[in-house]
Order: structure tokens, then sequence, then C-alpha cells
């Protein structure tokens, strides 16, 4: 039987952390970083659950984007996996059928830096790859990241967007985007 729940980082057992980090290590094969991981914190997880096994795993958290003259209220989506021995079974869309509910029910509009494999996942949902450039607002002003200009990806809510435009992230450690 499959489980779906929805919690605040705060509300997440240390266990629970425990499990979802060793669900994350396990699918993105060692290469999810500490960085990855403190930006899945503080927000808001969907754990997806068959049995007592955790078997998926997606947050949103809350960032500053700057488009068009306008500092957006972003819910940024973060660590979106499904055990390898899960996948193809729907696992991932009920992630993100979740995720895009929170999306909707409180950002101006969803973001991701998605790799290309997973473009046309996010395509078949309504995500839209990013074509302006894309930038950071560093600590010493804004710089180009021209190697994110194609994986940043959208989803259109409460705001108008112009796609062809700029689009600058917020700072953070490791990966901005």
């Amino acid at each position: 039987m499959t489980e779906v729940r929805t919690a605040h980082t705060a509300d997440l057992s240390p266990a629970a952390l425990q499990a979802v980090r060793a669900l994350l290590d396990d699918v993105f094969e060692g290469d999810f970083s500490d960085d990855d991981w403190d930006h899945s914190l503080g927000g808001v997880h969907v754990l997806v659950r068959e049995g007592s096994e955790l078997v998926g795993h997606g947050s949103v958290v809350q960032r500053r984007l700057l488009h068009a003259g306008r500092a957006l209220r972003t819910g940024y989506v973060e660590a979106i996996g499904v055990h390898a021995e899960h996948r193809g079974l729907g696992h991932g869309a009920t992630v993100m059928r979740e995720v895009e509910r929170v999306l909707r029910g409180a950002y101006d509009v969803g973001a991701l830096s998605a790799a290309e494999e997973a473009e046309g996942f996010y395509a078949a949902r309504g995500w839209e790859r990013w074509r302006g450039p894309s930038g950071v607002m560093t600590p010493s002003g804004v710089q180009r990241t021209p190697d994110d200009d194609d994986g940043v990806h959208v989803l259109r809510l409460a705001v108008p967007l112009d796609l062809t435009r700029g689009l600058i992230c917020d700072w953070r450690d490791g990966d901005v985007w």
C-alpha cells in the first residue's frame, strides 16, 4: 500500500530525516552532497512509502527569484528521487503531484533545476524550460550562470513570466540552481 506524507522539516524526526538522506544518497549514487542535503531542508517534504519502506522524496523550499524587476516568492523543488527498484510505478508522479499542490497554494512561481534525462517528465507535467539567461545574486553582485541556462524549469503560477528574459536566483553554498 502506498502512503504519501507531507511534512515540514521541523515535523520530521531525526530517524525520518536519516531515512530521507539515505534514500537520496542511494538515488543519486553517492553524488548527493552535504550542500544538496542542506538545500532540501527548511521547507515541506513529500515522502512516499510502500509499506514501511521509503521509496520516494521531494521537497519545496522558499527562495527568491528576480525576474523583470520583481522579486518572486518561489517554491524551489529539491531532492526529487525514487528508489531504483520502485521507478516506473508512478511514485515520481505521486511526489510531483503533491509538490505541485504545495506550490499552487503558496508561491508566485515554481522552479527547479532538472537533469537533461528528466526534462520530458517535467514537461509532461506543465513545467517549462527557461530560455533566457540565468544568473545568481552573489555577495559581490549579479553573476551569470551560463552552465545552468538549459537546466532551469519553471511552473507558471500567480505571475506572468517572459521565459526569454533573465532569471536570477538568490545566493547559497554549493550549486546555486
